[in-house]
């Protein structure tokens, strides 16, 4: 080997292992403190009966520990109702988190069906998934589940804020076909979306392992997928409910990857709702974010309302009946 090969290799070896220890260091230590709670997200919750709230009953499923749910049931349900919703709660969160809107939906004589999403709840590990698609396989089982309890229902899919932004992801999938239509409460649609309040500080990614973990996803290494890369703003006393952090796999599964394609693929009618003084995402700004792609896409704004409110407040209930009975 002569002189100048020798010094190339040394070069090349050299470079690599530099790459493989920054990458080293971003994985081990890209990480940020922890985030302070935001208190008007959890305080629409304070006043909320939760002695009502339907008991939790499993799905199993191939391959996957079983998918834990909920359903409210009208009390004068038909043996097939006209409406059954799969409702997708938000980040952090899981079914019983429902339970108001649940409740004021099924009073109305529609069926709802939450199941807790894959890391949240009952189902899973907490914060985090096996596989990347494995949310979308549960989907796939739990609507099939739901639609053998009712076989000729029509079937609206709902998801609030990071459930909503899921949603509208699988709306665009194969599986949207089988849903009438898809409501989106206050939806995460991506922290470059339009609509999406930068200083809202509810969510800490980690930059420099997400930028290490994207670099070893090009490559083909998944190793370290299961890191934690997101922490989310919730009340340390009610972690037991909550979730406070995402690995990489499961933050990336659970939203919209590109809520402009997603737009375009939908395979149902879509409609959103929000409340006018959300502090997560600026409810003037869906209507033209959202119309700008896609045409005719209504959006309701209710008066007063926060982020969480919107699930909790009565004053939501008649917007979002009306979402998702969808035009008469």
């Amino acid at each position: 080997m002569n002189r100048g090969l020798k010094i190339l290799v040394i070069v090349v070896v050299a470079l690599a292992v530099a790459i493989a220890a920054a990458l080293a260091g971003m994985l081990a230590f890209g990480t940020d403190a922890p985030l302070q709670a935001l208190g008007s997200l959890s305080a629409p919750f304070r006043n909320i009966d939760f002695s009502d709230l339907p008991a939790v009953q499993t799905h199993a499923v191939s391959n996957r520990s079983p998918i834990a749910y909920r359903a409210w049931l009208p009390s004068t349900a038909n043996s097939e109702p006209p409406l059954v919703v799969i409702a997708i709660h938000g980040s952090s969160a899981q079914s019983a988190s429902i339970h108001p809107l649940g409740k004021a939906l099924s009073a109305d004589g529609i069926v709802v069906y939450a199941p807790d999403i894959r890391g949240h709840g009952g189902t899973g590990t907490r914060g985090d998934i096996d596989y990347p698609s494995e949310l979308d396989d549960d989907m796939v089982d739990f609507t099939a589940m739901v639609r053998g309890k009712y076989p000729n229902a029509k079937l609206v899919l709902m998801g609030f804020s990071s459930g909503g932004g899921y949603a509208l992801h699988i709306a665009a999938t194969p599986l949207g076909k089988n849903f009438a239509r898809t409501v989106l409460l206050s939806p995460m649609l991506g922290p470059f979306a339009p609509t999406y309040k930068q200083d809202a500080k509810y969510a800490r990614p980690f930059l420099p392992r997400i930028m290490a973990l994207m670099v070893l996803d090009r490559i083909g290494i998944h190793a370290f997928d299961h890191l934690t890369t997101l922490l989310l703003a919730i009340d340390p006393a009610r972690s037991d409910i909550l979730v406070g952090h995402y690995s990489w796999l499961l933050m990336r599964a659970f939203g919209t990857g590109d809520y402009a394609d997603d737009l375009r693929n939908a395979q149902t009618p879509l409609a959103v709702v929000v409340g006018e003084k959300d502090e997560l995402f600026y409810a003037d700004k869906f209507f033209p974010a959202l119309n700008a792609i896609k045409s005719g896409i209504p959006v309701t704004i209710v008066p007063g309302l926060s982020h969480t409110a919107l699930t909790v407040d009565p004053s939501a209930v008649p917007a979002i009946l009306a979402a998702v009975r969808g035009p008469s």
